[in-house]
C-alpha cells in the first residue's frame, strides 16, 4: 500500500469515528474523558468497548498491513511514570487529551481547542529539540 495512504486512511477512519461518536451517543471521543469515564464514570460500558476496540483495532491493523507490533520501549521504567503523570496533569489543567481538542475540538471550531492545540505542538517540537541537541537522544 502507498506509503501517503496508510496516514490518509487512518486519518478518514479517526473522524468519521469521533464524528459516528458524536452523532451517535452526542459524546466527544477524547481518549482521556472516555478512559477516566470508564473507571470512574457513568456509561462505562461503552467507555470500556470504546477503549478495547482501541487495542484491538491496532493489532488487526498491524496483522492487516504486516507491520510488527512496535517493541517495547527501553526506558527506564521511573521516566515512563514520570511521563505519564505529567501528561496526565497536562490533559487535567488543558481540560482534554490531544485527541479531544486536536481530532474532535477542532473539528468543532471550538477556539479553547486551538490554542490548546497549538500549546502541545509547539511544547513537543520545543521538546523534541531539547532531546536532541541539548542531551543527544535520539527521539
Amino acid at each position: 500500500m502507498n506509503a501517503y495512504l496508510l496516514p490518509l486512511t487512518g486519518g478518514v477512519l479517526l473522524g468519521l469515528s469521533a464524528m459516528w461518536l458524536l452523532l451517535s451517543l452526542g459524546r466527544i471521543a477524547g481518549i482521556s474523558g472516555i478512559a477516566w469515564g470508564s473507571l470512574a464514570g457513568p456509561e462505562r460500558v461503552w467507555r470500556t468497548l470504546f477503549l478495547v476496540g482501541l487495542l484491538l483495532g491496532g493489532l488487526v491493523t498491524h496483522n492487516v498491513i504486516g507491520q510488527p507490533v512496535p517493541a517495547e520501549s527501553t526506558a527506564p521504567l521511573w521516566l515512563i511514570v514520570a511521563s505519564g503523570l505529567l501528561v496526565g496533569l497536562g490533559t487535567r489543567m488543558g481540560g482534554g487529551c490531544t485527541s479531544g481538542h486536536g481530532v474532535c475540538g477542532l473539528g468543532r471550531r471550538s477556539p479553547r481547542s486551538l490554542v490548546a492545540t497549538l500549546t502541545f505542538m509547539t511544547l513537543g517540537v520545543i521538546t523534541v529539540f531539547v532531546m536532541q541537541s541539548l542531551m543527544g537522544a535520539a527521539v
